[in-house]
């Protein structure tokens, strides 16, 4: 009789030991287990990459060895309990047996496998991956079986597409860091970086009213004053018409030819100068623009729309901005186009993307119509409003402040208060 209390004790060891390998492997951070078998070279973490890989098969393993266990535990139990107190024994080694096994053998392992995965992971991977080989020819026959009723019944196994992105972003806001600044920045740069495949650059262009773009038809000395006078490095220059784009100039080639001519102008040929001009469509992706400019070394483009007109200008900087936020340096300029006021609204410029008000208050305006905020108005509008007009869309409130011809050039924004309603 002694024999059979012992086998129950072992095997209820057993049955704690697949319960809690099967929560350890399965709640393990496969990023971790990742980074420690291609950096540290950690050969338990291959093996859990592997299980993990065959992910069916080891369950299945953990499955058939804890019912097994639990089964003949249970069954052991029973004979010892009929024979002290006959058919009753059977009610009396299911209650025991039931607390038994929830506590030791599924509350308690798990419950310690929650708290210590990784570890634990590491820890049983070696043998999980004997137990998995050892029952394999079991468990390939049941998954068969398996496999083949669900097909029958109409219930086969469906595979999930293009969640990896979704799955990432999911996994980014679970991380919320509240209170901490630096996690909220970091999760906000994770999200513009799975952002960029979707957004293209006309959103966040510099437009062609705002770029500075030189004559060369101008006399020299004044085409250096524009060049000095500008906070950018890089400027377009064209012939006649701002559309005929013929090159970019670099301020630091231009002065390099000054010096080479020691300060005299006469003579000086800023077409020779510039760089060919590289024109790319509207529609490009920031991801693909990105991939574009390393591997042309450029850090320069003009976007121009279906039928060639010009757009505007891209630059890698826009790009990284879009990721990290804006980049200052001591060229910038200041004014950034929004002035916070006393009632809490805000008097933003027309042309300030919806991508950088979203960014910088945390809204949620739509970008899919326009990419600026008089883009949006006029979508909404549908038609030019006048000044001192109000609309509300979308739980905000927005007054037009003033207008040049058809162009929006000032709006006043109420957001929604914290209940949803605008002010």
């Amino acid at each position: 009789m002694e024999w059979i209390i012992a086998a129950i004790f072992i095997l209820i060891l057993f049955s704690a030991f697949f319960s809690g390998s099967e929560t350890a492997l399965t709640a393990s951070s496969r990023a971790l287990m990742h980074q420690l078998e291609q950096n540290d070279g950690d050969k338990r973490a291959g093996i859990v990459n592997r299980l993990m890989d065959s992910k069916e098969r080891l369950i299945g393993a953990i499955l058939l060895g804890n019912n097994l266990v639990n089964i003949l535990a249970s069954s052991l139990a029973t004979s010892v309990m009929i024979t002290y107190f006959g058919e009753t024994g059977v009610v009396y080694a299911t209650l025991v047996m039931t607390v038994v096994v929830l506590i030791f053998a599924e509350i308690l392992p798990k419950t310690f496998a929650i708290q210590n995965a990784n570890r634990l992971a590491l820890s049983i991977a070696p043998a999980m991956k004997i137990l998995v080989f050892v029952l394999a020819p079991i468990t390939m026959t049941t998954q068969f079986i398996v496999a083949t009723t669900l097909k029958i019944l109409g219930a086969g196994a469906s595979q999930d597409e293009g969640q990896s992105a979704e799955e990432l972003r999911g996994a980014i806001n679970l991380h919320d860091g509240q209170g901490d600044e630096g996690v909220s920045q970091e999760r906000t740069m994770l999200h513009s970086i799975l952002d960029l495949a979707e957004v293209e650059v006309s959103e966040i262009m510099t437009h062609r009213k705002g770029v500075v773009m030189i004559d060369v038809n101008l006399p020299a000395e004044e085409i250096v004053e524009q060049v000095l006078d500008s906070p950018f490095t890089r400027l377009p220059l064209y012939r006649d018409d701002p559309d005929n784009i013929i090159g970019v100039i670099h301020a630091k080639a231009l002065l390099r030819a000054i010096r080479s001519q020691k300060g005299e102008l006469e003579g000086l040929d800023v077409v020779s100068l510039a760089s060919e001009a590289w024109f790319i469509p509207e529609a490009t992706s920031l991801m693909g623009q990105l991939e574009a400019f390393r591997a042309r070394r450029e850090h320069f483009a003009v976007v121009v729309d279906e039928y060639g007109s010009v757009m505007g200008i891209v630059t890698l900087e826009d790009i990284l901005e879009e990721i990290v936020g804006d980049i200052e340096d001591e060229h910038d300029d200041k004014v950034e186009g929004v002035k916070s006021q006393h009632d809490g609204s805000y008097v933003v410029d027309g042309i300030v993307t919806l991508r950088d008000l979203n960014r910088e208050f945390d809204w949620r305006l739509p970008d899919e119509e326009a990419s600026t905020i008089a883009g949006l108005l006029l979508h909404e509008a549908r038609r030019i409003p006048d000044i001192g007009q109000i609309f509300q869309f979308y739980g905000f409130r927005f007054e037009i402040m003033d207008r040049k011809r058809n162009q929006i050039t000032s709006i006043r924004i109420f957001p929604p208060h914290e209940d949803g309603e605008s002010k």
